[in-house]
């Protein structure tokens, strides 16, 4: 079966899990046919979209009748022969219980059209052992959404013993085609990817509290802060559900032995029904107490050891046994987990030698299983990292910004962190500096194009979780101010002309890197802002100086002493987006409007420039830029061709010479 020939959905089970995806296949346009076992549970998941689909108009993600028509093409039903009759694709969402999903199957087969791919979003249940209860094992596998899936883009798309390439290809098709991004896990293994290494770390932050190494503080203080994960170990468990995490847990005890076994505290939580913020209480109390405060400041050298190795040793299981490549572990914990690097190549960074001697030093201390290191790891110590080292021969490659190039002499700089709001981190600012030389000193690019991945975000902002990792020493964070006013510096210095294309969030870092561009564009749905001093902060990046000079300083007072939320009409208003366009144009205008400047004068754009910046706070040094540049450009050969071209009224071709 191609993609083309998936018309109908059926999805079955209309729990948050199965009303969401639901959702996101009728907003890709497939008629959906969503069934339950009783119609007040699929009435209630269909009310439950339609509230998703009015919020989504109301934030412009969707017009109404774009959301309208979304609802229409979802059919709610009780009847299985109704609902997956006719079914291309049959998602499976039902409770996590082998019993439950043998009955489905069992009665699914009965009815179901005999080419019709079965998928099943099951978070950690053998897909291998599921396909047994069909007749179809060729034409099943695992098509794992994350919860939201209405806003999470990873779907992990999981092999059996027995799926043919086809059905995985056509499941990967129609993931993309709904606006996710799947990732392939090729061998059938409890947890699968994002799983396989987050239950095991919930459960090594809960043995260190048990083992009375760390407190529960320093433990979601050293995930959060220190290692810079989206949350603590512990809030993320109380957010998920603390039972949840368990069986996903259990299962993989009881098919993979006793490195995973569940920490006492672990269970204790989930015996005394303490399940996390769905109770009221979990890791933190969030009734009679104020939930998760997690200090900035207590973050244990020992707690990163452990949580690292254990991440490592997870995904070096992971890789030798085949199931995933270090690229994929990498890319689904980003998107699946919001990790702002992934755990290989974060083991790489920490030193894989370290990871394996932090393992190591804790199996002969406690005998325990989980810290027996896997013979991957091993091997892989011994080659300097999981990653092939580079040989320094290849083109510069980074991992927060990707460099396209569209032709017509533009350099696309993309901030490629969607998992992340693409939040500018330190890692980030090293790398925009490298980028602004590199294109700099390539000959064939004559203007900068600088965009966000997604439409969620141009940028967020600044990665504050990194930031109050160094909280306890202000030196670092004034390094980080320094750090971030050179990088948005030499952007803003370049000598090529530099546009912003805005699409979403463009707040408080976001907004003061935008600041540097030279002209910006943005969409409709963008937001602008300045939300600095409502964390009792300020603009740090270049914010407080150079906002004046675009929009005034009564403005710039406006947009940074309120902190608020401006829309993009808004700022153009004000003077800093020079262009507002659809949602849908954005792209395409700020690439144009990137090429028609790269079709400038070279020499006389960099020239401008530096007349403009010289003159910012001494308009005498700048005048006496201009005039020294006016007549250094009398002798170009591009002003020749500029005078020529306008003669003969056809368009120059300067060439910067």
């Amino acid at each position: 079966m191609e993609l083309e020939d998936i018309n109908t959905v059926a999805v079955l089970g209309a729990g948050n899990m199965g009303h969401g995806i639901a959702e996101v296949v009728a907003m890709a346009g497939y008629d959906v046919n969503m069934r339950d076992i009783k119609d007040e549970f699929v009435q209630n998941g269909y009310e439950q979209i339609e509230w998703s689909l009015n919020k989504l108009a109301e934030n412009d993600q969707l017009t109404e009748e774009e959301a309208d028509a979304a609802l229409e093409r979802v059919t709610p039903l009780v009847d299985m022969a109704e609902a997956c009759g006719d079914a291309d694709v049959v998602i499976e969402a039902v409770p996590e219980q082998m019993e439950i999903k043998k009955d489905v199957y069992t009665e699914l087969e009965e009815v179901a059209d005999d080419d019709a791919i079965f998928a099943t979003n099951t978070s950690s249940l053998s897909i291998t052992n599921l396909a047994e209860f069909t007749e179809r094992p060729e034409r099943f596998c695992g098509m794992h959404f994350f919860n939201p899936p209405v806003r999470m883009d990873l779907v992990e798309v999981i092999s059996g013993a027995e799926s043919s390439e086809e059905t995985l290809e056509t499941i990967e098709a129609l993931a993309e085609d709904v606006g996710k991004t799947p990732v392939r896990v090729h061998k059938d293994s409890p947890g699968f990817i994002v799983n396989r290494v987050l239950v095991p770390l919930m459960n090594e932050a809960c043995w260190l509290v048990h083992d009375d190494e760390a407190t529960i503080a320093e433990v979601d203080s050293t995930t959060k802060y220190g290692m810079g994960l989206p949350m603590g170990s512990f809030e993320l468990a109380d957010l998920t559900g603390i039972d949840v995490g368990y069986h996903v847990l259990d299962y993989m005890h009881e098919v993979l032995g006793e490195a995973y076994e569940p920490s006492p505290l672990f269970e204790q939580k989930v015996e005394d029904e303490e399940l996390g913020k769905k109770t009221g209480k979990g890791f933190y109390d969030y009734e009679d107490g104020e939930g998760a405060q997690i200090p900035t400041d207590e973050q244990s050298e020992l707690v990163e050891k452990r949580l690292i190795a254990t991440l490592a040793n997870e995904s070096a299981k992971l890789i030798g046994n085949d199931v995933a490549p270090p690229e994929s572990i990498d890319e689904a914990t980003k998107l699946g987990a919001g990790f702002p690097d992934g755990p290989v190549k974060m083991a790489d960074e920490f030193g894989i030698e370290n990871v394996l001697e932090a393992l190591e030093e804790a199996y002969e201390e406690t005998g325990h299983a989980r810290y027996e290191p896997a013979d991957y790891l091993e091997e892989r110590t011994e080659a300097g990292g999981f990653y092939e080292q580079d040989g320094g021969d290849e083109a510069t490659e980074f991992e927060t910004i990707r460099i396209e190039y569209p032709g017509d002499h533009v350099g696309h700089v993309v901030i490629d962190r969607p998992h992340r709001m693409n939040t500018i981190s330190d890692d980030l600012l090293e790398e925009l500096s490298e980028a602004v030389d590199l294109l700099e000193d390539d000959d064939e690019v004559r203007s900068i194009l600088l965009t966000g991945e997604g439409e969620q975000a141009f940028s967020a902002g600044a990665d504050v979780q990194s930031m109050a990792g160094s909280g306890a020493d202000p030196l670092e964070i004034t390094e980080l101010s320094k750090a971030g006013q050179e990088a948005f510096g030499k952007l803003e210095s370049c000598e090529m002309p530099v546009v912003a294309g805005i699409d979403g969030f463009c707040l408080g870092g976001g907004m003061e890197l935008a600041t540097c561009a030279d002209l910006r564009v943005a969409s409709e749905r963008s937001e602008f802002g300045q939300p600095e001093l409502n964390l009792g902060l300020i603009p740090g990046w270049g914010g407080t100086q150079r906002l004046k000079h675009i929009v005034g300083e009564g403005r710039a007072k406006e947009i940074i002493l309120t902190a608020e939320r401006f829309d993009a009409e808004t700022m153009a208003d004000y003077g800093f987006v020079n262009e507002v366009v659809d949602n849908d144009d954005l792209t395409e205008r700020a690439l144009e409007l990137a090429t028609d400047l790269a079709g400038g004068p070279p020499i006389a754009q960099k020239f401008a420039k530096r007349a403009m910046l010289a003159g910012r706070d001494d308009t005498d040094a700048g005048l006496e830029y201009e005039a020294s540049a006016f007549g250094q450009l009398m002798a170009t050969d591009d002003l020749m061709e500029g005078i020529t071209a306008f003669m003969e009224d056809e368009e120059p071709e300067f060439e910067g010479k």
